[in-house]
């Protein structure tokens, strides 16, 4: 038994000598094989110059307002792509939600101030990570950021809004203190407190595929070091829009807060955004939700949705100077009027692709446009699953993208990873190609393995203890027994004797 036990032990060693390559293995791809240069910390945050970015700067109102509205947008550059109205905002974009397609873009990358349409982000973090039936608090530090100028709907320290109620008070009203209270009540409920929300918001950015963007607060108040991009917002506003809470809070015009725990009178919030109210002269008939903004550091800033049955686009202006809704009504009649979609399973799949994965999937191009000049991208998701993404460019411009189910062969060529199907495209068996290239279990999932292993064996060990425990306890009674009847039959046999002796006299 002492020889099983010394066995087990080095059992123990050998597996964790075994499995330590795997976890040492595991551990880099976690982090996805980042370039050794993009995996260092990125640099801190600058401050921006947006006059300098749009090209006014030192300029006065009146030339600026000319200079900005005399630029052109890069996309009445592209050959055979019609041409867009020129607009007074610094920066402008509309993409279409669905596919992802850029269809008019102005300085899209330039970074701006946002203002309040950074409530757009706070909200898509909120409602990715709380329930509207959830409390939202009002902190002391909440109702402190607040000046007698900045939108409020006058909430008090200690009073408690559901997160429906702080919704409507922080995308209507866009009350700033409710946009502070959501993001430190939801980051409290996270377990990361409102300086974790904020960096929860840049995260999140950077997953939705944002460059140019920094969040340093909740509500948009001005910060140097706080601005995005029109091509940002696009991203997030079509993320947002993905929501049915937030799409029924943003078409609403008007809504009452009730009673609170602290007030008894109720509080009536309006929608800001002009577009959306049908007697208003600025009503634009296909407009479904969005956020306005405006500070002395970002001038006008907006961010609209709409649809018109066929498409469903977000328009952004940043840093405009005219009037942003002309500017924003002109660029979404220009896209209704000029695009189409063509759908992606009437054309000729790239040799790349085996299958769409939604049979709606479509690209837009305006008339005159053909499917076969196009140029495209793929990422691949998944290359267990031959999962990816497809993205269809124009001369350069993004035109939709899609999800896609890949071919074995671009897969293994790619990855080196081997993928079989059946015909009907569902993966039947994979087994890994190349050993350095294989496919290799999450570091998790092989720690995991590990320590159960480990449990396992250690269990064996205490059950093949306890076995030799019971062993020696055993082979010493037996030896106690032995003892015992040896004595008993020393004790017996001059009594045997006296009796044979008896036995003989009688005789």
């Amino acid at each position: 038994m002492e020889r099983i036990l010394k066995r087990a032990a080095a059992a123990v060693i050998a597996c964790a000598v075994l499995l330590t390559p795997a976890v040492a293995y595991a551990e880099p791809s976690a982090q996805t094989a980042l370039p050794a240069e993009e995996s260092q910390q990125q640099e801190a945050p600058a401050p921006i110059n947006p006059d300098a970015e749009a090209g006014i700067e030192g300029l006065s109102y009146e030339e600026a307002l000319q200079k900005s509205y005399d630029t052109q947008p890069e996309t009445n550059s592209i050959a055979g792509w019609p041409k867009g109205p020129q607009v007074y905002g610094c920066a402008a974009i509309v993409m279409d939600m669905d596919s992802g397609a850029v269809l008019y873009g102005k300085k899209v990358d330039d970074k701006h101030y946002p203002a309040s349409i950074t409530k757009l982000m706070t909200a898509l973090v909120a409602l990715e990570n709380a329930d509207m039936d959830d409390e939202v608090e009002f902190s002391p530090a909440s109702i402190d950021i607040l000046r007698w100028d900045y939108a409020s709907i006058g909430m008090k320290p200690g009073e408690i809004l559901s997160l429906k109620d702080a919704m409507y008070g922080m995308l209507l009203a866009s009350g700033n203190e409710v946009a502070y209270a959501i993001a430190e009540s939801v980051g409290n409920k996270m377990g990361i407190g409102y300086d974790g929300f904020i960096q929860k918001m840049n995260d999140r950015a950077v997953e939705l595929g944002c460059t140019g963007s920094n969040w340093v607060n909740a509500n948009g108040l001005h910060d140097d070091l706080h601005y995005t991009t029109a091509h940002d917002m696009a991203l997030i506003a079509s993320e947002l829009y993905k929501h049915e809470e937030f799409r029924t809070v943003t078409q609403t015009l008007n809504y009452t807060i009730g009673a609170t725990n602290l007030t008894d009178e109720t509080r009536a919030v309006q929608q800001n955004h002009k577009m959306l109210w049908p007697n208003h002269s600025r009503y634009y008939e296909y407009c479904t939700g969005g956020k306005t903004g405006y500070t002395d550091n970002s001038r006008t800033t907006l961010v609209t949705m709409a649809e018109n049955g066929t498409l469903r686009l977000a328009a952004v202006v940043l840093r405009d100077n005219g009037n942003v809704y002309d500017d924003t009504r002109a660029m979404f009649d220009y896209v209704f009027e000029n695009f189409s979609k063509v759908m992606l399973k009437e054309q000729a799949k790239p040799e790349e692709v085996r299958s769409y994965t939604e049979d709606g999937a479509y690209v837009l191009l305006p008339e005159g446009i053909d499917f076969s000049s196009l140029e495209h991208q793929i990422s691949i998701t998944d290359e267990r699953e031959a999962s990816g993404k497809i993205t269809f460019y124009y001369e350069g411009q993004n035109v939709g993208s899609a999800d896609v189910t890949l071919t074995p062969e671009y897969i293994e060529e790619t990855t080196g990873y081997t993928n079989r199907m059946d015909p009907s495209g569902e993966t039947e068996h994979a087994q890994g190609g190349q050993e350095e290239s294989g496919f290799r279990l999450p570091g998790w999932l092989t720690a995991v393995l590990i320590v159960a292993a480990v449990v396992l064996i250690l269990f064996a060990l205490v059950i093949i203890r306890l076995q030799i425990i019971r062993a020696k306890r055993r082979k010493r009674a037996q030896m106690k027994r032995r003892r015992m009847r040896q004595r008993q039959q020393v004790q017996r046999r001059p009594q045997e004797q006296r009796l044979r002796t008896q036995r003989n006299r009688k005789r």
